[in-house]
């Protein structure tokens, strides 16, 4: 009769290959640190460079891979000047971890690129609202003849107006949304030489 193992005897044969890289294990948590610091210092902007300069060396760059991927991913364009306002955290943020003073140049044009972006936005928003006004105005007419009182209509509350903006405000995003990507990749290069 063969001999029965436990549960324990058969989990430990198979983990006794298994030894812990404490490199490894440093490494994933030091990446993870950064993950954490980069969120308080979008946050409360806390000193990166500190932060940094105060990890080990051997773990530096995990830590600023970390931070890395946390900001990089903060960027897209904006919806309103209070983001620009994180993004602009976001560029001092990365500049922390990109020496390269590339990086500085190119993150100043992406701003240029996201303030462009609003101000189309913003023509496009009321290109829209100046085309639809005659409408609007009819839409308000019916409903104060049915109701008998006069009836005012946000545009943003009519679902056809909705639709209209957003036709054109997503047109708009895929252009800009392409030279992002491509900005994103340049300054992922930047990090990584």
């Amino acid at each position: 009769m063969g001999v029965i193992k436990t549960a324990l005897e058969i989990a430990l044969e198979k983990t006794e290959a298994v030894k812990s890289d404490k490199n490894s294990i440093d490494m994933f948590e030091a990446k993870q640190r950064g993950k954490k610091i980069a969120g308080t210092f979008l946050s409360q902007e806390t000193d990166l460079a500190k932060e940094i300069k105060d990890t080990e060396d051997h773990l530096k760059e995990s830590l600023k891979q970390g931070i890395f991927d946390v900001l990089i991913s903060k960027i897209s364009l904006p919806a309103g000047a209070v983001d620009e306002k994180t993004l602009e955290l976001t560029g001092k943020g990365l500049q922390a971890v990109i020496k390269d003073k590339k990086f500085s140049i190119l993150f100043q044009q992406l701003m240029q690129v996201f303030t462009q972006y609003l101000q189309e936005a913003s023509h496009y928003e009321k290109a829209v609202r100046q085309q639809y006004a005659p409408k609007l105005r009819q839409k308000e007419e019916e409903l104060s003849r049915r109701l008998g009182r006069e009836v005012r209509i946000d545009p943003m509350q009519d679902p056809e107006f909705v639709n209209v903006l957003n036709q054109h405000i997503n047109a708009l995003k895929g252009n800009y949304e392409q030279v992002v990507e491509q900005v994103k990749e340049e300054i992922r290069n930047l990090f990584n030489s």
